[in-house]
């Protein structure tokens, strides 16, 4: 069940860049660390549904219903989309104090959730990794699951607050240029945007 191949493994998987990581090292840059923190433990919540929906056995349904999936991964491009056009058109994103409002946290957590629910390939993929630590002779199934889960939401919480903490470091040296703010505002939004696009042709 719980072995060092399963941490390594799910170690590799978080580090990976991908949507979540991109929107936190977004944050991190543009709003500095307190409200990295909240985009980490949106992405983190974004995939408690999907595990969920592994140790239920809903994902199956994604898997061998095409309707389903098709619906959901374009609702995340969609999603991926507008974020991309909301980091490009916002010219006071490195404006923001380093302590976000209530209002401001609220809705990093709201988005980064979003970002991660509306992927399908999430639950797929749990439905395919978790079963595999899984030991029945080492007693309840659902119980090991929800163990595995619980590790593995950690160290992405923990993972993305690296990441976060990481790109405030640098957020000084982007605060005295406003050309490299528009330089990296315009290349978040293009990788936010390639993201969607590289999903919406994605199969199952």
């Amino acid at each position: 069940m719980l072995t060092l191949n399963f941490l390594l493994t799910s170690l590799i998987v978080v580090l990976i860049p991908g949507p979540g990581v991109l929107f936190t090292v977004t944050t991190g840059l543009m709003q500095g660390r307190t409200a990295s923190l909240y985009a980490a433990l949106g992405c983190t919540l974004g995939i408690v549904p999907h595990l969920l929906a592994s140790i239920l056995g809903l994902a199956a349904l994604l898997h061998v219903s095409a309707v389903a999936f098709q619906v959901l991964k374009f609702a995340g491009v969609a999603y991926l989309l507008y974020l991309a056009y909301l980091t490009w058109r916002d010219r006071d994103a490195f404006k923001f104090d380093s302590q976000p409002s209530q209002a401001q946290a609220s809705s990093l957590v709201l988005k980064a959730f979003l970002m991660n629910i509306l992927n399908p390939k999430l639950s797929i993929f749990f439905l395919a990794f978790l079963p595999q630590f899984v030991n029945p002779e080492m007693g309840s199934v659902l119980g090991q699951m929800l163990l595995l889960s619980a590790i593995f939401m950690l160290m992405t919480f923990l993972v993305f607050v690296g990441y976060g903490l990481l790109a405030n470091s640098f957020r000084q040296l982007v605060l005295q240029s406003v050309r490299v703010q528009n330089i990296l505002r315009r290349s978040f939004a293009a990788a936010f945007a390639g993201l969607g696009i590289n999903l919406a042709f994605s199969g199952r």
